[in-house]
């Protein structure tokens, strides 16, 4: 239920309570559709993040700490000119819908006071956020929406910003019993909680299933008096505010998977876990959740010029190998030269073929030999030597081409893999900077996107007896990782397939079962995931070396043991993940 109106409205009040009267410091944008204001209000700082993106719009309280461009983006920069210094009145829900206004008191270039309005749509892929002057005017908004894109509602600067279309839905907070039981009679036979969720402006199905819950009681689906019912409904909705207690429901594997403002019946209460705030409930809800959603959308261009690198490199690997398997009669040619050579004297010119005796057959077999009619038998002959030596080369050429095919392709599939790993734009960015180096990307020049990004960290788990092991998450990275481990530290690596490279982090005898889950990670972050038996090497560090101008990642080494792993899901995640 994140973000429909029933939780837009608490949020809209738990802001309102926080930020009215507070004085707005500074603005930033981290990204295209998310604006961080500071805004200081009874001593103390509170950034207010306000999104809107297609899949995450919101806005809540944070204490996320956000990279940002070098240079703010258009929006950013008219926010801080119009808005900096200036006072929130209010924070308010508009109509019980999806539409959060945030008023404001700013102070114009002649000293005067000027009222200014940030209206925040959340509305799945429509979703914006819009600054709007004193006469309700467009000055800028993170999404233009032009005539080709809609019809019905333009979002353009200059134009008067108009409220989405209606629905035909009741306020929630100033409908009546009678016009409610009135709403819900225009969809006979339907189940109370989806014809609430219909009749019910910005109702999602998880809130209305709530609302169902308690008032009909467990099973309801039609209520048998729709008069009390409504009555009992309306009642509900006008308690709603007083309502506390703001969850997160978390999955068997720990992962957040529902938010809630007050403690769902509906939801599983054993997994409900309860948050000081409702901004610090979304928070944990949104944060892996948009950061992964970004990552995906950032890497997206990157995964399809791999994939079609890929695909290039098994194309020609293809047509390489019939290359070669055309060079295999290169034997044959040679053959039939070297006979036709050793009876010249027995031949005439115009045959279009001739059988003679095969030395080179060990049970002394006839060969026949075709001719071109129009050559002597000594031009056939030259003729056979002659393909024999373009096959000859064929072949050298077609398997030294092979190998850098082969060379290409795995360093594209570790590449793929890597991007896989990523959890943070730092690793992503160091992908990307690999790419470029090596030709398969263009480096950016645009330095609204160049953020300074901090130096990227392996993943670092502490296995079960206490002990560190590090996981690398891309090339550069697993270079980085190796080249500073220390000489008698045990080093291990997927055999003959791109992975990560771990670190075991310790010296002298490893406990059995710290080998085993650090040689589970290894196997986890390679290619081999998916396989059984996945073959692990493994080697202390100072037995491992990279080659003078290999790519990052590569390494040779001594010295190595091998274990054979098969991995599942569970056992990864029981291994204590302490910092990815």
């Amino acid at each position: 239920m994140p973000m429909d109106g029933m939780m837009v409205g608490f949020v809209a009040r738990e802001l309102d309570r926080a930020l009215a009267g507070g004085r707005i410091d500074r603005i930033t944008q981290p990204e295209r559709d998310t604006v961080i204001l500071v805004i200081r209000n009874g001593n103390e700082n509170r950034s207010l993040l306000l999104c809107a993106s297609a899949n995450n719009a919101r806005c809540h309280l944070t204490g996320q700490k956000f990279p940002n461009p070098l240079e703010p983006p258009a929006l950013c920069m008219l926010m801080r000119k119009q808005l900096l210094g200036g006072r929130v009145l209010s924070v308010r829900q508009v109509g019980g819908d999806r539409i959060v206004y945030l008023d404001m008191d700013t102070i114009g270039e002649m000293g005067d006071h000027e009222p200014r309005r940030l209206v925040l749509e959340i509305m799945g892929k429509h979703s914006n956020l819009m600054l709007l002057n004193g006469e309700g005017r467009i000055l800028e908004s993170a999404h233009h929406v032009n005539m080709e894109m809609s019809r019905v509602r333009q979002v353009q600067p200059g134009l008067p910003y108009a409220p989405p279309p209606g629905q035909n839905r009741l306020d929630p907070a100033e409908m009546t019993a009678e016009q409610l039981r009135e709403k819900l009679a225009e969809t006979p036979g339907v189940p109370f909680a989806k014809a609430l969720a219909g009749a019910v402006c910005g109702l999602s199905g998880a809130s209305a299933r709530e609302i169902a819950l308690r008032v009909l009681g467990p099973g309801g689906g039609e209520p048998e008096d729709p008069a009390a019912c409504c009555e009992k409904t309306v009642e509900l909705f006008r308690r709603l505010p007083e309502m506390e207690g703001p969850r997160v429901e978390y999955t068997e594997e720990g992962e957040a998977a529902e938010v809630y403002p007050f403690p769902f019946l509906s939801g599983n209460p054993d997994r409900q876990r309860e948050f000081p705030s409702l901004s610090r409930a979304l928070e944990a809800y949104y944060a892996t959740r948009d950061q992964q959603d970004r990552l995906r959308q950032k890497s997206a261009s990157m995964v399809r010029l791999l994939k079609t690198q890929i695909e290039r490199c098994e194309k020609k690997l293809a047509l390489q190998e019939e290359e070669l398997a055309g060079a295999a009669r290169m034997e044959e040619y040679r053959i039939m030269g070297e006979v036709l050579n050793a009876n010249l004297y027995a031949l005439q010119k115009g045959a279009a073929e001739v059988t003679l005796p095969n030395w080179y057959d060990p049970e002394g077999g006839p060969l026949t030999i075709p001719l071109d009619l129009r050559l002597t038998p000594s031009q056939n002959a030259q003729r056979y030597f002659k393909k024999y030596q373009k096959a000859r080369s064929a072949r050298q050429v077609a398997a030294e081409q092979k190998e850098k095919t082969l060379q290409e392709l795995d360093y594209l599939e570790g590449m793929l893999l890597d991007v896989g790993k990523c959890v943070g734009e730092s690793e992503l960015e160091e992908i990307r900077g690999e790419l470029v180096r090596t030709g398969y990307m263009k480096r950016n020049t645009n330095r609204r996107q160049q953020r300074s990004l901090p130096r990227s960290r392996p993943y670092r788990y502490i296995s079960a007896d206490g002990i560190e092991i590090l996981v690398g998450k891309n090339a550069v990275q697993n270079d980085r990782l190796t080249l500073e481990a220390e000489p008698n530290q045990m080093w291990m690596h997927a055999k003959d397939m791109p992975g990560s490279h771990v670190i075991i982090r310790a010296e002298g005898e490893i406990p059995p079962e710290t080998l085993k889950q650090a040689a589970l990670l290894a196997a986890w972050y390679s290619r081999g995931q998916r396989s059984s038996l996945v073959p692990i090497d493994y080697t202390l560090r100072k037995y491992v070396r990279k080659p003078s101008g290999a790519a990052p990642g590569k390494v040779i080494y001594t010295h190595q043991k091998t274990a054979y792993m098969t991995v599942e899901e569970a056992d990864i995640r029981g291994i204590q993940l302490a910092e990815s």
